[in-house]
């Protein structure tokens, strides 16, 4: 950091010049033991929001005072990338108990805030964030991303973080017992079913196109959960409810990816995309996870099934990434597909690893940085759907696939769907993506890019909750 340039910005942004000395006095310059270094960052980043706080609050900081705030943000996030590269692998051990616990991400991110205090944002202040709309936002939860970008990128801790993301959730065995005693589990928003040889997996969000939120997440995961850990069934099946707009009332859709309302207005917490990817989408490709075996490919740990994906009307965002995950995916003819990353200003999951194995890189970056659209019936649209039939027709196309992909039984498709992901999408390979994901976009969710493009693309400001 030119601490020349930073004084001077912050005090043409109204801090005093006792002020400014005082933090630039913490600031340390390298980094030793972690016990030293824990004192000495946590001072500095102490400061540093003790600094923010003589600030006006985001919506009302001159230019001055906005450039002020950037530059300590700056200057504690370049910190904090020294102090994680220098020890995210003995703090991640410290939190795990040397591995032997797992926690999930959304826990670990505050373990850590405890751990070392200023490193991460604590719940409170995540909070105090969460009340305001995303363009007000000072983005504290872009140091979760920096801490879970070093975790991820550590081969140790990060395939235990993703291990711990693969398990089943704490709920599970008991919604389990209730498919077993009723056929059925209706959480709300998603609901598993039994029929004959599949378990079908119905998710809505009726009001908002089938989109997916802070809302849907958490059920959405233990459902995913138990249609794969149900013995009772070989396969299981992905389809959008019927939804309630009146241009598609009473049609069902496949779903309209992350709700961009609820994204505008603040309540899509950065956490949400790491746990979504980490979580149910990639149970999806990999399976549940076993607490005592890592979930490693070569050796089949895991239980998983083959996954049909029935796709009605539309699979735009973030559930065009879910497609990429199916073992086979049915649409209607008159479907398409579409990955409108550039209009919303973020990262389309993990689309960016996986779409080019199945289009070829220049229609995924076609479809990722020039929102191309996909028709299904289409030659481009049947590099991703394996089968198309007329909208009325699905019922039955999807009866006739369920039977045709479980009459030689489970055994051999998990196996073969296992083989393919050992060439396909090693676990060290998506533990590097997701590295480098949690960062990004993590800048990439409080980008001012983001706001603009919602108000342009999307009319975001003028739309209700």
């Amino acid at each position: 950091m030119d601490q020349a340039a930073a004084k001077r910005s912050l005090q043409e942004g109204g801090l005093g010049q006792d002020q400014v000395g005082a933090w630039l006095a913490t600031l340390p310059p390298s980094t030793s033991e972690i016990a030293d270094d824990r004192r000495r960052y946590t001072e500095f980043w102490q400061q540093s929001y003790a600094l923010i706080a003589r600030l006006p609050q985001k919506p009302k900081r001159s230019r001055a005072e906005a450039e002020a705030a950037q530059t300590i943000f700056a200057a504690a996030r370049a910190a904090r990338e020294r102090f994680l590269t220098a020890h995210a692998s003995a703090l991640y051990d410290e939190l795990t108990q040397r591995r032997s616990r797992f926690v999930r991400l959304e826990d670990l991110v505050f373990a850590a805030a405890a751990a070392v205090p200023g490193l991460t944002p604590t719940a409170e202040q995540v909070k105090a964030e969460s009340q305001l709309l995303q363009r007000d936002k000072d983005g504290v939860e872009i140091d979760q991303g920096i801490f879970l970008a070093h975790v991820l990128a550590n081969e140790a801790s990060g395939r235990h973080l993703c291990h711990a993301m693969l398990l089943p959730r704490a709920e599970t065995a008991d919604y389990l017992k209730k498919l077993e005693a009723d056929g059925r589990v209706d959480f709300g928003k998603v609901t598993v079913e039994r029929r004959g040889k599949a378990a079908f997996v119905t998710a809505g969000n009726p009001r908002f196109l089938n989109a997916e939120d802070n809302t849907t997440l958490g059920d959405m995961e233990i459902a995913v959960d138990v249609a794969i850990l149900d013995p009772a069934t070989d396969i299981a099946v992905l389809r959008g409810r019927e939804v309630e707009h009146p241009k598609y009332r009473g049609r069902r859709l496949f779903g309209a990816g992350i709700n961009l309302t609820h994204l505008y207005r603040g309540l899509i917490p950065f956490t949400w995309f790491l746990r979504r990817d980490l979580g149910f989408v990639h149970k999806f490709f990999r399976g549940v996870a076993r607490p005592d075996a890592i979930p490693d490919d070569v050796h089949g740990t895991a239980s998983e099934k083959p996954w049909i994906a029935a796709l009605d009307g539309f699979a735009i965002g973030g559930h065009c990434q879910i497609l990429l995950t199916m073992d086979y995916v049915l649409a209607a003819s008159d479907a398409f597909m579409t990955l409108p990353a550039r209009k919303e200003g973020i990262i389309p999951g993990a689309a960016n690893l996986r779409m080019p194995r199945f289009t070829g890189d220049r229609i995924a970056r076609q479809a990722i940085q020039y929102e191309r659209r996909l028709d299904c019936d289409s030659p481009e649209g049947r590099l991703m759907c394996d089968e198309i039939a007329a909208p009325a027709d699905m019922d039955r196309a999807l009866d006739h696939v369920i039977a045709r992909l479980t009459s030689a039984g489970a055994v051999s498709a998990t196996s073969n769907r296992r083989a393919l992901r050992i060439g396909e999408e090693p676990f060290d390979i998506f533990r590097q993506y997701f590295s480098a994901y949690a960062r990004d976009q993590a800048y990439c969710h409080y980008s001012p890019a983001l706001i603009a493009n919602l108000e342009r693309e999307w009319n975001a400001h003028n739309r209700k909750i």
